[in-house]
């Protein structure tokens, strides 16, 4: 443990120091002013707006209160600014009774006090007190870190199972995606089902977090097998519903669901089949500059054992576009959600070709402003004029 000891009276350091030696402590650094432990901790500018100029290991500072230049609750508020110093631990040591004074030192960020003259006893009680408190508040900090780090390693794997972007003849799918501050929920995949015919599916896991990170991974585990054996909307969502079903977690205390929509596109026959479970609708962009709302919907995934479900079918001509979104994309216009939509749709109409920089402007430009409370995810599909492979 290193130990710092301001105090702009000699004979103070000096007894100070022989304290601790005979506890022990034998590394110790002195400074006989504010600024000179500015100086031993590295810190340029202190006097007006203070600076990390290098890093320095030091586990305790003991701190006189009364001193020339700077007194010693001035410079621990300064301390208090800067991020690499605020959690090393000040004990005041001072001669001054006022508990008005005292309180104020605290206030400025102090753990602790000592008045002269010094008690030894006294005095190692409460070093040891503060050196315990940061041992335990460096754990802590050194465990959050961890978990941060396992985070941002689980949010790339995250990333990793999304679908990339498909560009064929006459179908093209697309997406943006911002997740959160915290683990995502939201999970979109397409596949090729063959014969001129693509499965598109979009969900939105209830809540954010590690809990509902776990279970969007979970079925995407299971997604890919689910869509190219059922293929039918109606039974992809059946299928997943019974999967998700299976995760039973005694005491659960938070019923967990999802909403998703999934659409199967032939672009042979120029048809559209979908489930709605739960989801915002999806906007549909005709040639004829019609929208069409996909918004038949059922309950969401993960409710009840059985869905009641019915299948929605539609037909195009010609070119065209569909929008899938989550509620995030929703939420960042104000006002009721006709208001949303309508805003959506202002933005989504003009071109059925994508252009993510206009659509990233759009929706996902906030200049890093404020913390995303929700994840934002769009996902556009382009129907093409052309002859589908057989």
């Amino acid at each position: 443990m290193r130990i710092l000891i301001v105090d702009d009276n000699p004979t103070n350091v000096i007894i100070i120091r022989e304290i601790l030696k005979k506890e022990n402590y034998r590394d110790i650094e002195t400074a006989s002013s504010a600024r000179g432990m500015f100086e031993l901790l590295g810190v340029e500018g202190y006097a007006s707006e203070p600076k990390q100029a290098k890093h320095v290991n030091i586990d305790l500072i003991l701190l006189d209160m009364m001193m020339p230049e700077m007194d010693g609750i001035e410079a621990c508020r300064l301390i208090q600014r800067l991020e690499h110093l605020k959690d090393i631990p000040i004990i005041m040591v001072t001669a001054v009774g006022d508990s008005k004074k005292l309180a104020e030192a605290l206030d400025a960020g102090a753990v602790d006090y000592v008045t002269k003259p010094i008690n030894k006893v006294e005095l190692m009680a409460r070093i040891r007190l503060a050196l315990r408190l940061k041992k335990e508040n460096d754990w802590h900090k050194e465990r959050d870190q961890r978990i941060q780090d396992e985070l941002k390693l689980a949010a790339l794997v995250q990333n990793a199972v999304l679908s990339p972007a498909i560009e064929d003849e006459t179908f093209e799918v697309h997406a943006i995606y911002q997740p959160s501050a915290e683990l995502a929920g939201d999970l979109y995949a397409w596949y090729p089902l063959g014969g001129g015919r693509y499965g598109v599916i979009l969900l939105d896991m209830m809540g954010h977090g590690i809990s509902s990170s776990l279970f969007t991974m979970f079925i995407a585990s299971v997604l890919k097998d689910t869509v190219t054996t059922y293929v039918e909307p109606e039974k992809v969502i059946q299928e997943l519903n019974r999967r998700f079903n299976q995760l039973y977690i005694e005491n659960q205390l938070v019923q967990y669901y999802f909403t998703a929509i999934y659409l199967v596109v032939d672009t042979v026959v120029k048809r559209i089949d979908y489930v709605n479970a739960g989801h915002p609708p999806a906007l549909f962009f005709q040639q004829n500059e019609q929208v069409l709302m996909l918004d038949k919907a059922c309950c969401p995934v993960g409710l009840f054992d059985k869905m009641d479900i019915e299948p929605q079918t539609l037909y195009y001509e010609g070119e065209g576009h569909i929008a899938l979104y989550t509620d995030g994309l929703l939420e960042i216009v104000q006002g009721d959600h006709e208001d949303q939509v309508n805003f959506l749709i202002s933005h989504l109409k003009d071109s059925h070709r994508w252009d993510e920089d206009k659509m990233f402007k759009a929706f996902f430009e906030d200049n890093g402003t404020q913390e995303r409370e929700d994840d934002k995810c769009l996902v556009w599909i382009s129907l093409k004029e052309g002859e589908a492979a057989e």
